[in-house]
C-alpha cells in the first residue's frame, strides 16, 4: 500500500555552504552574508546538518548521508530534493535545474549508493530540458500527493509546464498548477515553501494564491482528498512553516520542520498537526540563510528495499 510519508531520506553534508548569489535573484527567502564570514558559515552549517541527522536517526528515521565533494563549489548541495526524487515503483527522476551552478549537484554515485539498499528499476532523466531553458526543480517545484497521484505545482522560473506535463505522464500524476506570489510581487520560487502535504493535513499559504478561482480549486482538491487545511499566513511562510516534511517511524508519523518554523505556528495549528504527527523541530538558522529549510534538506526514499540476503 502506497503511503504519503517515507521512513528514509537521503541528505548531503555540505562542503562549501553559503547563500548562492546566482539563486538570490528569484529566492526572496535568501539572506546575504559578509564574504569574510564564508568559512564560519560553512562550519556552522555542517554542525547544524550533523545535529539534524542525529535528531532524525534518534527519532527512528533511516538517514543515508552523502558527503558533498569539495570541487566544484556547490553552495546549495545541502538541498538535494531539487535534483532527484525516488518513487515506489523503483524509478528515480533527475530534474532540470534553473541555476547553472546547481546542475553539478547531480551525482550518479549517489544513485549507485542507494542501489546498495534499494531496488532501482530505472533512472528517468529530465535534465536535457535545461538546453531549452525549461526547468522543474524536483520536489521543490513538485509537492506530490503519492496516494491520490496529484502533483501540486506553483508555476515559476523553476517550474515550467512542459517538463511538468512530461513528468506527470511518465509517473502517472495529475498536475494541479497555480500561481503564488510573495509580498514583493515575485512568484514563489518553490511550491514546497508554501505547501506541505501530510497524510491527513496540508499546511498551505492559500493567501499567496492571488487568483480566487485557482485558490478555491486548490482548497477544494485538498479537501476532496481528506486533508485538514491548516492555513499559513505570509509571516509564517517567511519563517519556513510551509517547508516541512512528514516522515514516519515504526511508532507513527513525524512532521520535521525547523525550530524557527515550529515557533511560527499557533497553538491551534500545533494541536491540529499533533493529532496526526509528532513535531520534530531541527535548529537550522545558518542553513536557512540560503533560502531553504528542513524540507529542502531531505530527499525522501520511496524505493522498494533490496531483498535480504540469505
Amino acid at each position: 500500500m502506497t503511503q504519503q510519508s517515507a521512513s528514509a531520506v537521503a541528505m548531503i553534508r555540505p562542503s562549501q555552504f553559503y547563500p548562492n548569489p546566482e539563486t538570490a535573484l528569484d529566492n526572496a527567502f535568501q539572506q546575504e552574508i559578509e564574504s569574510d564570514d564564508a568559512d564560519n558559515v560553512s562550519s556552522l552549517a555542517q554542525r547544524e546538518f550533523d545535529h539534524a541527522v542525529d535528531s532524525l536517526r534518534g527519532a527512528g528515521i533511516t538517514v543515508h548521508v552523502f558527503e558533498d565533494t569539495p570541487a566544484p563549489a556547490k553552495p546549495d548541495a545541502v538541498f538535494p530534493n531539487n535534483w532527484f526524487s525516488t518513487h515506489h515503483d523503483g524509478r528515480i527522476a533527475l530534474y532540470p535545474m534553473y541555476s547553472p551552478s546547481r546542475r553539478v549537484e547531480r551525482r550518479l554515485d549517489l544513485i549507485e549508493g542507494l542501489r546498495k539498499h534499494y531496488r532501482v528499476s530505472a533512472v528517468v532523466d529530465y535534465s536535457p530540458y535545461e538546453e531549452r531553458g525549461l526547468y522543474l526543480e524536483g520536489t521543490g517545484s513538485l509537492v506530490l500527493d503519492h496516494v491520490h497521484r496529484i502533483a501540486y505545482v506553483s508555476l515559476s522560473k523553476r517550474a515550467d509546464r512542459e517538463p511538468l506535463q512530461r513528468f506527470c505522464a511518465d509517473f502517472d500524476y495529475e498536475p494541479l498548477t497555480f500561481e503564488s506570489t510573495g509580498d514583493d510581487g515575485r512568484p514563489i520560487y518553490h511550491t514546497n515553501v508554501m505547501l506541505c502535504l501530510g497524510s491527513e493535513f496540508a499546511l498551505i499559504g492559500l493567501d499567496m494564491i492571488g487568483d480566487r478561482a485557482q485558490r478555491e480549486t486548490v482548497r477544494a482538491r485538498l479537501e476532496s482528498t481528506g486533508k485538514t487545511i491548516i492555513a499559513l499566513d505570509r509571516n509564517q511562510i517567511e519563517n519556513f512553516a510551509g517547508n516541512a516534511l512528514e516522515l514516519h517511524n515504526e511508532q507513527g508519523r513525524l512532521l520535521v520542520l525547523s525550530t524557527r518554523a515550529a515557533g511560527a505556528l499557533t497553538d491551534e495549528q500545533r494541536a491540529t498537526i499533533t493529532r496526526s504527527a509528532r513535531l520534530l523541530p531541527l535548529s537550522l538558522p545558518t542553513i536557512e540563510l540560503a533560502g531553504g529549510s528542513a524540507r529542502c534538506m531531505m530527499a525522501t526514499i520511496h524505493l522498494p528495499l533490496q531483498p535480504a540476503s540469505a
